[in-house]
């Protein structure tokens, strides 16, 4: 071994590699087939694509030499007049990915701990190794509800500093009840309530957004943070760019770490347009609960499939019979791409994310046969 492979951080040397989805020119050179022959139902992303005032915004702004805004201050306006929030309390990111990171560089030291969830989302266990902190797993109950006596019990024991929530949880579509929120705000750590999802949760919600989070109490608890996207909602998942609610403290500090031209300008224009043109992207998401709603129901007609209830934009199936990864090669063999994993409790489960009424009827079709 070299000198410098030597010099590496071992926790780092040892850590396994994230497994993101690729993009759909690999995957269709991989599979042999033409690029308009996948139906990508695999990562969650909005079939319709962005807004079209997003798209004219892209073409039009004639500044893409110069650095973009460091502090995002039009699209940080923009984003308090939709959640309600005060721009002071809005940090925005490269993805809500990069939020995550930068709470967790600002709250850990080597060896402090972290409770996770699982089955959640992956970003917070790889993170969390990657700023040298420690794990602390408290599984999901059987019907993916968090083990709320359980967590209490981890953070008593371990002095765990962060607590990551995902609601809708991804990747089984259910809420956490506001109630469980609220009793674990109540522990001396930060709760992050990741709501990636939620504009696909039916329930109205305060802020007249037709959402059912959790982003009114920023600010009512100093330990609260929420994250949020326009990956899903707004089908900007290509630009990277979301956004952390939380107390203007907290909010000072995480300024003084993230890097200056962070959200890059595309970025910045295109979620600026799409927060211009709600009615367009409220309607995509009003026709994606739609197709969910349709595609639960035809998918409970297989006798194979155990499906569960979502309140995202796509939906857990458990394979009772037959293997859950030759399931996903068949369907691939036929362009069709979904999620299968390889973790505890989802050994045999594949997710699907939900396409326009024409994917969903293929992907049908395909299990049927």
């Amino acid at each position: 071994m070299s000198r410098i492979a030597d010099l590496i951080r071992p926790d780092i040397a040892e850590l396994e590699p994230y497994t993101p989805i690729v993009p759909l020119d690999v995957l269709a050179a991989r599979l042999g087939l033409p690029v308009e022959r996948i139906i990508k139902l695999d990562a969650n992303e909005n079939p319709y694509g962005p807004a079209p005032r997003a798209l004219a915004a892209l073409a039009a702004e004639p500044h893409y030499a110069i650095y973009p805004d460091p502090e995002h201050s039009r699209l940080r306006q923009a984003l308090s007049a939709y959640t309600g929030q005060p721009v002071e309390r809005i940090v925005c990111g490269s993805g809500a990915d990069e939020v995550i990171d930068l709470l967790l560089r600002l709250f850990l030291q080597p060896g402090d701990a972290v409770i996770d969830c699982p089955p959640t989302f992956g970003m917070y266990a790889f993170d969390t190794a990657v700023c040298a902190g420690r794990v602390v797993e408290v599984p999901r109950r059987a019907d993916f509800a968090l083990d709320v006596p359980a967590i209490e019990q981890a953070a008593a024991a371990t002095g765990a500093k962060l607590l990551f929530l995902t609601s809708p949880n991804n990747p089984s579509g259910n809420l956490t009840p506001p109630e469980e929120i609220e009793r674990l705000l109540q522990l001396p750590l930060l709760v992050v309530v990741d709501e990636a999802y939620i504009e696909f949760a039916e329930s109205p919600g305060p802020t007249g957004n037709g959402q059912t989070g959790v982003s009114s109490w920023v600010g009512r608890y100093e330990n609260l943070v929420v994250l949020r996207t326009f990956s899903k909602w707004a089908g900007l998942a290509g630009l990277r760019v979301g956004y952390g609610l939380m107390p203007e403290e907290l909010a000072a500090h995480l300024w003084k770490i993230k890097q200056p031209y962070n959200v890059n300008l595309a970025a910045q224009v295109a979620a600026l347009a799409s927060l211009a043109d709600l009615d367009y992207l409220r309607a995509n998401v009003a026709r994606i609960v739609a197709g969910r709603e349709q595609l639960l129901a035809e998918l409970q007609t297989l006798p194979f499939l155990q499906v569960y209830p979502s309140h995202a934009n796509f939906i857990l199936c458990r394979v009772r019979e037959g293997n859950a990864g030759d399931l996903k090669q068949a369907l691939e063999r036929e362009g069709i791409l979904v999620r299968y994993y390889r973790k505890p409790g989802l050994r045999d489960c594949i997710r699907i994310s939900v396409g326009t009424p024409e994917q969903n009827d293929r992907l049908l079709q395909a299990l049927k046969r």
